[in-house]
């Protein structure tokens, strides 16, 4: 068993394998211990105190901590074995890369919390919808620049030239510019929406065929949830180039109502279908005063009355002509107004 552990494999003995491979699986092994005491011990003792910044560092901070766990055991586990020396620096590389990356995704997560937790509510309590909309395109940007720092940072500490790095990229700026152009277009989009207003979140709109309401306004995109339930994406350059229709921000929704009574009515009883359309328009609270009803046509089967109304701003639509429409059934139907159907009398002469 001793020859067996003493032999060599790739210029580490067996039992050096199986030591640093044993560390490797011990600060996993730690690292998921360490999860369950933050889930189970931790978190049960900072749910009891006031403040909630306590949970929110303990929920952000227990995956990169395992992580970073992890990583010292791999450290420890290959650094005692024997490689080559250009192997020891791509590892170096390598650790420093996952290290400032952990670091990262910490304070990204502890960032992001906190704008969720403090920031947030404080903006949905306030009666602009201005902050609705650039808190996520802030917290989004914000995460952005954290992670480029990260990436800054953890390419320098493994010891390459990151601003050679930039400076390389500006060889290939022209050709990435002519591929990224319809992201450009798209982030002057958003940046439309927040100057000129066009809309805002929680409106209903109408563009390249799609009725919904906007639920999400971003730098690049925006989101609409359909008359369907659907969540459609719509790119932000689109707002810029086809034409918006603001639903929301109409003043009155306009609605004709043409009616036919049949013809045995007297001209007393249109009068009194008149009077009675103009009281129900009148009385109804969601309907504006400048309604307009009139006599308007002999047709082929019916007296032809139109009548015109106006629904406010904020009321319900269907609901609202349904209560017109009930009430015209019921006050007509009492007054003996007869709704007309598609008829036709035929006379027919006798010869003699």
């Amino acid at each position: 068993m001793n020859d067996f552990l003493a032999k060599e494999f790739y210029h580490n003995t067996i039992s050096d394998w199986g030591i640093s491979l044993l560390i490797i699986l011990g600060a996993i092994v730690a690292g998921k211990i360490l999860y369950w005491f933050f889930g189970n011990i931790i978190k049960k003792l900072t749910e009891k105190t006031k403040t909630k910044i306590d949970d929110i560092i303990v929920d952000m901070v227990e995956e990169p901590i395992v992580l970073a766990l992890a990583i010292v055991g791999m450290w420890y586990g290959l650094h005692r074995l024997d490689f080559p020396e250009n192997w020891y620096l791509f590892m170096g590389k390598v650790y420093h890369i996952l290290i400032a990356i952990n670091i990262t995704w910490l304070v990204a997560r502890l960032v992001d919390a906190i704008i969720g937790e403090y920031i947030v509510p404080l903006a949905e309590k306030t009666e602009s919808s201005l902050d609705d909309q650039i808190i996520p395109v802030v917290r989004k940007g914000l995460r952005s620049v954290i992670w480029i720092l990260g990436i800054i940072v953890a390419l320098n500490n493994a010891g390459y030239d990151v601003g050679a790095l930039i400076a390389g990229l500006g060889i290939g700026g022209l050709a990435l510019a002519m591929a990224a152009k319809d992201s450009v277009a798209n982030i002057f989009g958003g940046i439309m929406i927040f100057t000129d207003k066009p809309f805002k979140v929680g409106d209903r709109i109408k563009i390249n065929g799609f009725d919904g309401t906007i639920t999400e306004v971003g730098i690049r995109t925006s989101r609409m949830r359909t008359l369907e339930g659907r969540l459609v994406t719509i790119p932000n350059s689109l707002f810029t180039g086809d034409m918006v229709e603001n639903v929301s921000a109409e003043p009155s929704r306009k609605v004709i109502l043409n009616l036919g009574l049949t013809y045995d009515m007297k001209a007393e009883q249109m009068e009194k279908g008149i009077a009675i359309l103009k009281e129900i328009a009148k009385v109804n609270n969601d309907v504006n005063d400048d309604y307009m009803v009139s006599f308007n046509a002999f047709g082929d089967f019916s007296l032809g009355i139109i009548f015109i109304y106006y629904i406010k701003s904020g009321s319900d639509n269907l609901d609202t002509q349904t209560a017109i429409n009930l009430e015209i059934l019921k006050q007509f139907a009492a007054n003996g107004l007869d709704m007309a159907f598609p008829t036709q009398t035929i006379y027919h002469k006798k010869d003699d």
